[in-house]
């Protein structure tokens, strides 16, 4: 397949501070130009030299998000699937280590003929390959975000590339440049001085912005718009104003309010297609902000210290909050910090407990006693892929009497291994990209709680992980009544596991946070959300 030589490339990158929120801004974007009626994707360009975030620690990456086909992404990619109710994949995000091991992959093979590899023809030309590859499958716009900040010497590549790219497309692509206006306190004043040396800096590497976003926690004055116009030497009508927002689902409308759709569609010349209402948009963002009751949901994991290590997890229990007209108050609690007699004084106020995934043995008797503790006292609880195993050796150990199961994860020499590597992990030395990754399908149980919810004998989740349920010891869990719900028939692998004697306490082997989106909540989050409603009334 060709690449579609309509496509427009909007390229979004940073300047002053990372975290700025990039990524929403470039999701935002991609809602209004859907709403007009435009085919969109989003993808990242990552300049880390890791070849995916898949064997980073969360402490250093947040979430490492799984798209469809297994490819394991930055965080980013959650965000432009959730806002545009539309799959990512492999394309949509492009780390640098990715880059360089393409190109010396075909060194080594003598792509180039015996010639001196180098970043400029190279290493760019493989950037600007893989930025294109998406036009392929006929987009009207692909938006491209660039990691980190503008003078971050691992991002020159890239930087390079799109300037490149830019004179190559013509007409065809604009920059869109994010920046921090700070405030300063004993002035008074907004200060556009660090604006104005981030676009300088960018100047010197060979862009000019189109399009100016301007992250502030104040209005900007007319005058502070002049003055970035002028110094930045774009148009009035290009600074747009970025303000600090009570929640990520607002910024679509706040972009929209400073016509942002406009302008980028005025820049590359396009005409519109349809009207930009947000109709569903703003109903999802009128029932979030005014819900009719709440819930306390626990959850319970091992890297709370950094929040965005469950950044789905939690827009999932916002998209069910919504879906039930409720507000969800989220109770972080540690694993480790879940000793006998600490347990009931931390969750007792709770109306539901959800236990994270995770890997390695750290905090995990903490999420085995927390699961004893709502098992016991009939409280709503979800676990997902480690949460459910852990759900599986409580059970294991105090309703079985198998004494001391555990996982092989955690006790290679357990007696009782209920969860164990399946036996094509086993020989398994490289940690990147082995595990069972992407959308698998799953069979569920007509007489099951989970065909309840989800109205369908056949789904399709993704997985993250290595370890299984041990079929071995199956019948002795049925028996008891904590039943195999969900099997995928092909691999013969359990991926629900749901008791029948607790009004709900379902454990999941997949990752279903990774699918709900504003448009499509999750129905075992809304489940979830709704039983523990009944919980609190």
């Amino acid at each position: 397949m060709s690449e579609n030589k309509n496509t427009k490339f909007v390229f979004v990158t940073g300047g002053v501070t990372s975290s700025l929120g990039k990524g929403i801004i470039s999701a935002s974007l991609g809602v209004l130009l859907k709403e007009r009626g435009f085919k969109v994707s989003i993808q990242k360009l990552d300049p880390y030299i890791n070849v995916d975030p898949g064997t980073m620690n969360p402490y250093e990456h947040g979430e490492c998000y799984v798209t469809e086909d297994g490819a394991e992404t930055d965080l980013d990619l959650g965000h432009y699937e959730r806002f545009l109710n539309s799959y990512t994949s492999q394309k949509n995000n492009i780390t640098a280590g990715k880059i360089y091991q393409s190109v010396i992959d075909k060194e080594r093979k003598g792509k180039y003929l015996g010639k001196t590899v180098q970043v400029i023809p190279h290493i760019t030309n493989e950037i600007k390959k893989q930025i294109k590859s998406l036009s392929k499958d006929n987009f009207d716009f692909i938006i491209t975000e660039i990691g980190g900040t503008v003078g971050d010497i691992e991002s020159l590549p890239f930087i390079e590339s799109i300037r490149q790219l830019k004179w190559e497309l013509e007409k065809n692509a604009i920059v869109m440049h994010l920046t921090l206006i700070p405030y300063l306190h004993s002035s008074g004043e907004l200060k556009t001085k660090p604006t104005q040396n981030s676009v300088k800096k960018l100047r010197e590497l060979g862009l000019q912005p189109d399009i100016i976003i301007c992250r502030t926690r104040r209005d900007l004055t007319e005058d502070v718009k002049n003055k970035i116009a002028l110094f930045c030497n774009i148009e009035k009508s290009s600074v747009i104003e970025s303000k600090d927002a009570e929640t990520i689902y607002e910024v679509p409308c706040l972009m929209k309010n400073q016509n942002l759709d406009k302008v980028v569609l005025k820049k590359l010349q396009t005409k519109t297609k349809n009207s930009c209402k947000l109709k569903n948009w703003n109903s999802f963002l009128k029932n979030l902000k005014n819900p009719k009751q709440e819930t306390t949901i626990a959850l319970v994991g091992k890297y709370i210290e950094l929040k965005d290590s469950y950044k789905s997890i939690v827009e999932a229990l916002y998209h069910a909050g919504v879906k039930n007209k409720c507000k969800i108050n989220i109770k972080w609690v540690h694993s480790e910090d879940l000793v006998k007699n600490k347990i009931k004084n931390i969750l007792k106020n709770v109306n539901g407990v959800l236990v994270a995934p995770g890997f390695g043995d750290r905090g995990i008797e903490g999420k085995i006693q927390a699961i004893k503790y709502v098992r016991e006292n009939k409280i709503p609880f979800f676990g997902i892929c480690l949460g459910m195993q852990c759900a599986v050796i409580e059970f294991s150990r105090n309703i079985l009497n198998l004494k001391n199961a555990n996982s092989t994860e955690f006790d290679k020499n357990t007696i009782y291994p209920v969860i164990d590597l399946m036996n094509n992990q086993k020989k398994i030395s490289y940690k990147g990209g082995t595990m069972r990754l992407g959308a698998y399908k799953c069979e569920i149980k007509k007489d099951s709680k989970t065909f309840n919810i989800y109205k369908s004998s056949n789904i399709s989740e993704r997985h993250r992980h290595r370890y299984e349920f041990n079929n071995d010891f199956l019948s002795k869990f049925e028996e008891k009544e904590f039943i195999a719900s969900g099997i995928n028939k092909k691999l013969n692998l359990v991926e629900i596991m749901e008791y029948k004697k607790h009004p709900w306490f379902i454990g999941v082997q997949f990752h279903p946070e990774f699918k709900s989106t504003v448009e499509q909540a999750q129905p075992l989050f809304v489940s979830f959300i709704k039983n523990s409603l009944i919980q609190n009334g």
